[in-house]
C-alpha cells in the first residue's frame, strides 16, 4: 500500500528533459499504487482549460493510463497553475483538492497544503494571491482571448522574477508560526507542502504535541517525491534528472 506526493515540477515546452522524466516515474513508481498527489505548481503556467497544447496532452494521456491502472490522482492549485479546472482533470482521471486539504493516510490524518498561504511575511505577494483566487477574478480573465491570456501569463512570470530577485530569503520561505497556526486550526501533527523548493523534515510542536512538517522538493534539477507506506514512515526521494 502506497501513496505517492510530488509538488513543482513547472512543466514547460522549454524544459522536456522534466516532462520526460515525469513520465518515466510515472511508469515507474505510480502505476497501480493507491494514490499520487500533485501539490501545485505542476505547470510553469496555466491559461485554462481551453488551451490544448501538445505537453498538455501527453501529459493528459499519461496521467489517464495512471488513473486506468486503478491509482487515484488528485492535484491541488498551486501559485503558477491556479487556473487548472475540471475539464483538465476530466481528461487526466484526477480530482481537483482545495488548498488546504486534510487526508488520512493509512492511520495517520495530514494536512495538505500547496505552500504559497504560509509565507506570511511576502505581505505584498498575499495580497496578490487573494486576488488570484477569487471566482470573481478567474472568470473575467478566463473569459478574455487566449492570445490576451497568454501575453498576461507571460508579464505575470516576468514580474514575479523581478520582484523575487530583490526579497531576502525569509521573506520567501514559510512562517514559523502560521505553520503551528494551521496545523492546530486542522488538529493535526503532520504536515506535506511544496512551493519554497527547499526540501527537507522539519520537526516542531502543535498542539502541544511533536508533529511534522515535509517539504517537497521543485524538479529543476532533480526528481523530488515523497513515499508513504501503510507500514514505513514516509520517505523523502530524489535522484537527478
Amino acid at each position: 500500500m502506497t501513496t505517492v506526493f510530488i509538488s513543482d515540477l513547472h512543466l514547460e515546452e522549454s524544459r522536456p528533459d522534466i516532462t520526460d522524466a515525469f513520465l518515466a516515474f510515472l511508469k515507474k513508481k505510480t502505476m497501480g499504487i493507491d494514490a499520487l498527489y500533485i501539490l501545485g505548481d505542476f505547470f510553469e503556467a496555466w491559461i485554462g482549460d481551453d488551451e490544448h497544447t501538445p505537453l498538455q496532452e501527453t501529459v493528459a494521456a499519461a496521467l489517464s493510463k495512471v488513473h486506468a491502472s486503478g491509482t487515484a490522482i488528485y492535484f491541488m492549485h498551486g501559485n503558477r497553475d491556479f487556473l487548472i479546472g475540471q475539464d483538465y482533470c476530466n481528461r487526466c482521471g484526477a480530482v481537483l483538492l482545495d488548498d488546504p486539504t486534510v487526508v488520512n493516510l493509512y492511520g495517520t490524518p495530514y494536512l495538505l497544503m500547496h505552500g504559497d498561504s504560509l509565507c506570511t511575511a511576502d505581505v505584498e505577494y498575499q495580497k496578490f494571491r487573494k486576488n488570484m483566487r477569487d471566482p470573481k477574478w478567474q472568470q473575467m480573465i478566463l473569459q478574455r482571448p487566449l492570445e490576451d491570456r497568454k501575453q498576461m501569463a507571460r508579464q505575470l512570470r516576468e514580474i514575479s522574477m523581478a520582484k523575487n530577485q530583490g526579497k531576502e530569503e525569509f521573506i520567501m520561505d514559510v512562517t514559523p508560526d502560521e505553520v503551528v497556526r494551521e496545523l492546530e486550526a486542522h488538529g493535526v501533527q503532520h504536515m506535506i507542502h511544496g512551493h519554497t523548493h527547499r526540501p527537507a523534515e522539519h520537526d516542531l510542536t502543535a498542539n502541544g504535541e511533536p508533529a511534522k512538517r515535509i517539504v517537497l522538493g521543485d524538479w529543476h534539477e532533480n526528481v523530488w517525491w515523497l513515499e508513504v507506506t501503510s507500514d514505513e514512515k514516509p520517505k523523502l526521494q530524489k535522484y537527478p534528472l
